[in-house]
């Protein structure tokens, strides 16, 4: 896996990623330090990556599990150290999980799984933050 990052001078604070798959990710810094506040910062890309992670396994092993998911969001509050570096001290992440008929111990158990097994972004950011989940079951 590889990612090259290239600094957009000319936009203050703004960053193009290029993944190792062809695609483009742009981050951007706040106006405080000089940044123009166009895209999102780069630890909210680590919030948001580790939201993905942890969501593709849920809906993965739901459906392996053939469970009838039709929908999976997960919201994703953290709090940083105050220090630099600046690293995640706390995460809760709140699934909706959305089907017809969804088995509540299998929801359960696939965020469980991907938390304890699966998700290599939850897993590193368990080295410096403390992580819990939660979660619903919308019948759709």
């Amino acid at each position: 896996m590889e990612c090259t990052v290239r600094w957009q001078a000319d936009a203050g604070m703004a960053f193009v990623a290029e993944t190792g798959s062809g695609h483009l990710l742009t981050m951007d810094g706040a106006p405080d330090g000089g940044g123009r506040n166009l895209a999102p910062r780069p630890m909210e890309t680590v919030l948001a990556g580790t939201g993905g992670c942890t969501a593709y396994d849920v809906v993965l092993i739901l459906k392996r599990g053939r469970q009838p998911v039709s929908g999976c969001s997960v919201r994703i509050e953290a709090d940083r150290a105050t220090e630099d570096p600046k690293v995640f001290t706390r995460i809760h992440m709140h699934f909706t999980v959305s089907g017809k008929g969804l088995n509540e111990a299998a929801v359960a158990r696939a965020i469980a799984l991907s938390h304890e097994k699966y998700c290599s972004a939850s897993a590193m950011l368990a080295k410096t933050a403390q992580i819990s989940t939660g979660f619903e079951i919308v019948e759709a």
